[in-house]
Order: C-alpha cells, then sequence, then structure tokens
C-alpha cells in the first residue's frame, strides 16, 4: 500500500510561483509514473503534469506547459511540480497520483493511488 501526502500549496499573487511536493510512503514509487492533477470548483478533475519512473520523460497539459515543471527524487520517494507565472485559473485542489505502471503512456491512474490533495488559490 501507498500512502500519497501533497503538500505546499496556499495562496499567491498572479504571476507568483509555489512548488508543490508530494512524499509517498509504505512502499517505493520509484518505478512508477506520476503525475499532478487538479480539480476546481464546479469542474472535472484535469490532469496537469506526468513523469514516468525515471523522470526523463514528463508530459504537461497545455495551458500549463512553459510554466509548470514536474521532476522527481526517488531517492526521496518525492515527486514535485514548480508552479511559475501562476494564473488566476489555476486555482485549484492539487493531487498527487501514482499509477502501477512505469510510463505515464500506460496509466489507468484511477486505479493508481491519490493523495487528499492540497488547495493552491491564485489571486488576481
Amino acid at each position: 500500500q501507498v500512502q500519497l501526502v501533497e503538500s505546499g500549496g496556499g495562496l499567491v499573487q498572479a504571476g507568483g510561483s509555489l512548488r508543490l511536493s508530494c512524499a509517498a510512503s509504505g512502499r517505493s514509487v520509484s518505478m512508477y509514473a506520476m503525475g499532478w492533477f487538479r480539480q476546481a470548483p464546479g469542474k472535472e478533475r484535469e490532469s496537469v503534469a506526468a513523469v514516468n519512473w525515471s523522470g526523463g520523460s514528463t508530459h504537461y497539459a497545455d495551458s500549463v506547459k512553459g510554466r509548470f515543471t514536474i521532476s522527481r527524487d526517488n531517492a526521496k520517494n518525492t515527486v514535485y511540480l514548480q508552479m511559475n507565472s501562476l494564473k488566476p485559473d489555476d486555482t485549484a485542489v492539487y493531487y498527487c497520483a501514482s499509477c502501477l505502471s512505469s510510463a505515464y503512456i500506460s496509466c489507468e491512474w484511477t486505479g493508481g493511488y491519490w493523495g487528499q490533495g492540497t488547495q493552491v488559490t491564485v489571486s488576481s
């Protein structure tokens, strides 16, 4: 069993930055692809970014491309999401997820592990 705990959310002004962290415990996630998702009020959950097991391949939603960076430190069993140039539209609860595949392209995220989420609020 894997437990994921997100941290680093908060309130920031538009144009600012935040760095989210997702710490895994229970067992190593170093062989699993990891992803960040978000859900804004009244909207469906959407994928933000994903990284394969080694960190060598990443994928981003068009809305965050060039502003967000996903990375991982397998030695620390932790995944990060660096968010720069934040916009009010980025306001959401951000969730970390681990799937049971090493490559995000093969992920069935709903069958993986999920954290409880961290709130990110961007003021205009």
